[in-house]
């Protein structure tokens, strides 16, 4: 039997030596390595994560204790350690587990998470309950990645630091090289170590009390040792940025050296006051592939154990995301005038290639939504045309943003919106489900999506000559295999393509489920339901002079769209044919209801909430008010 085999709870953890934890974090490497290659998730990150979580367990005791996972993508040593190991083949498939933290999967995960920099805030709020229920449990905070490149993290540490100084609570800064500085060698790991023992803590504190006490010379005597102990620390450790927050700082250390980090962790969990320990890890540590080549491995698909290779599903049709890419690059050939902002992921929306094409026209924010929108508005403003290449479910951030400094003055900027709709394994914190809504309830906007690659193109140029703020947005995934035109035309804005005419149902889609409508209707037809389809092109504005030809004519309708129902496209139909005083209709709305779409495959997903086209079937039938097996 394996080391991890005999565990099945952190406490099973704490029965082993130390001596027998690196054997563990060897396995525990070995599976995930294993599970990842077969189910796809976020690789590197858990990987350099492993010591520290067998530390941070080792030393705490959750769920009494409450670990923080920022982002949760780091967290699958965490999962095996407490109580999920024979679950953990599942991970991130259909009704399995979940490749983040989620609190109705395990009382030891804290915090649901999914989006990065919550975990501090989120962590503080813990530690002020528990002062107030009279918990002394402590409250550990776990963050890298990037995620201090956002401002919510620096909003948490300056409410704890300002306001919360007793307060139980460790921010782990787990800095994997991606994050904010370099281990700068054994010096500083030392006097983390040694400033971290509880003794001289202590002898600090009253020492410092005994100088203070002293008249005139003792305190001045006290201030200049404090300056002197501080710029020793400035000198050769990132410590201040923290210090300047009211954390006690310690770091940078090895996070690979286990007796280390259990020696630190049991030094600082008997302080009682903030505190932020700065651990270096490797990303991708043990193996090679994912060491070599991180951002690839942060989040990959299938691959081959032994050589990292991806694992091809025979697609050869490219995706939306690099047919986005590549027509950036076109566009920008140009027009010297199309700049591109995306927050921390040049490669995953497709802008790699632009950012090498022209450096000084691509501006990576970090993960920083609302500075990246409001970042454009300002180029903007001076004549550029930002394109805002973003996830949708990362540009929820940034809300207010696109409201207040680019719908309310109507700037011209182009928000890409990728990964619209369901997007799979990843699940609801990653599902692009609510844009359609929240988009189009903002003045001044334009909202169009794609029904494929082709006419994403064409989208991108339309944007790019309109003047005001203005989205599309499109799926994850595969393209339909469209011929791509050259050159690109323009599409007039606000105008729908009657794709197929029909005399008993309107089959009226938005964005990809235009090719789902268009299957519908050939299986409806052998039925005897004659059903048009409409390619709707944009939720704002609605063509409502095509549309409400249609329904006067046919008065059945099914609008489909991958998007919660509340306020989307269907809400969009309804409102225009209200407002146009057309009645006598029967219409059904094809979407996600009010809920969150867990995770799973693109496929089992929009089969199980019905935005395929055997959704679209069903609804045509009640529409009709028909049966499988003919008239009801």
């Amino acid at each position: 039997m394996s080391v991890l085999e005999t565990i099945n709870s952190p406490a099973d953890l704490k029965q082993l030596k130390i001596s027998e934890l690196s054997t563990l974090a060897e396995e525990i490497r070995k599976v995930i390595v294993d599970v990842v290659s077969r189910n796809g998730g976020h690789l590197a990150s858990s990987l350099g994560a492993v010591e520290l979580t067998i530390a941070l367990h080792y030393v705490f005791e959750t769920p009494r204790d409450k670990i923080v996972w920022d982002v949760g993508h780091q967290s699958y040593a965490h999962k095996l350690l407490t109580g999920r190991r024979e679950n953990f083949q599942t991970l991130r498939q259909y009704q399995g587990i979940s490749g983040f933290s989620k609190r109705s999967e395990s009382p030891h995960d804290a915090f649901t998470t999914g989006h990065s920099s919550t975990s501090i805030s989120a962590g503080l709020g813990m530690a002020c309950a528990k002062r107030l229920k009279k918990d002394p449990a402590k409250v550990i905070s776990v963050i890298g990645d990037g995620s201090m490149t956002a401002g919510l993290a620096y909003e948490g540490l300056n409410q704890a630091g300002g306001l919360h100084k007793d307060e139980n609570m460790i921010v782990v800064l787990n800095d994997n090289d991606m994050s904010i500085s370099r281990n700068v060698g054994a010096l500083s790991s030392f006097l983390s170590r040694t400033f971290s023992a509880r003794y001289l803590q202590g002898f600090r504190k009253e020492f410092g009390e005994f100088l203070r006490s002293v008249p005139k010379i003792g305190d001045d005597i006290y201030q200049l040792a404090k300056r002197s102990e501080e710029s020793f620390k400035t000198f050769v450790t990132p410590g201040m940025l923290f210090e300047a927050f009211n954390f006690d700082y310690f770091g940078p250390i090895n996070g690979h050296r286990l007796s280390h980090l259990i020696d630190i962790l049991n030094n600082i969990k008997l302080l009682n006051e903030p505190v932020l320990l700065h651990v270096t890890t490797r990303k991708g540590k043990g193996y090679g592939p994912a060491e070599k080549n991180p951002v690839y491995f942060h989040g990959v698909g299938c691959f081959e154990i032994k050589t990292g290779n991806c694992i091809s599903k025979g697609h050869t049709i490219p995706t939306y995301t690099q047919v986005f890419g590549d027509t950036m690059v076109t566009l920008g050939e140009k027009d010297d005038k199309i700049v591109a902002v995306t927050a921390a992921m040049p490669e995953g929306t497709g802008l790699a290639a632009f950012a090498k094409a022209f450096p000084d026209r691509f501006f990576d924010v970090g993960i920083a939504e609302q500075h990246g929108v409001t970042f454009a508005a300002g180029m903007a403003v001076e004549g550029y045309r930002p394109v805002v290449a973003i996830y949708s479910t990362f540009l929820q951030r940034a809300y207010d943003q696109i409201l207040h400094d680019v719908c309310l003055e109507s700037l011209p900027v182009v928000f890409a919106v990728d990964r619209g709709g369901i997007v799979g394994e990843d699940g609801a914190t990653h599902h692009g489900l609510f844009d359609l809504s929240f988009l189009r309830s903002l003045p001044n906007m334009v909202l169009m999506a794609p029904r494929d690659e082709n006419e994403l193109r064409r989208m991108l140029v339309t944007a790019l000559s309109h003047n005001g703020p203005i989205a599309l947005r499109y799926p994850r995934g595969s393209g339909a295999g469209a011929v791509l035109e050259d050159p690109i035309r323009p599409l007039p804005i606000g105008a729908a393509e009657l794709i197929e005419e029909g005399g008993d149902v309107v089959l009226l889609a938005i964005g990809r489920p235009v090719l789902d409508a268009l299957a519908a209707r050939r299986r409806l037809a052998a039925e005897g339901i004659d059903a048009a389809v409409v390619n709707a092109r944009f939720v704002k504005p609605v063509d409502m002079a095509l549309i409400g030809a249609l329904v006067q004519n046919v008065q059945r309708i099914v609008t489909v769209e991958e998007n919660i129902r509340q306020g989307g496209f269907g809400s969009a139909v309804l409102e225009g044919l209200n407002d146009a005083g057309i009645s006598g209709f029967r219409m059904v709305r094809v979407g996600i209801g009010d809920q969150f779409v867990e995770h799973g495959s693109q496929k089992i997903l929009r089969k199980k909430h019905g935005v395929d086209a055997d959704g679209i079937v069903e609804a045509a039938r009640r529409v009709c008010g028909r049966h499988p097996s003919g008239p009801s």
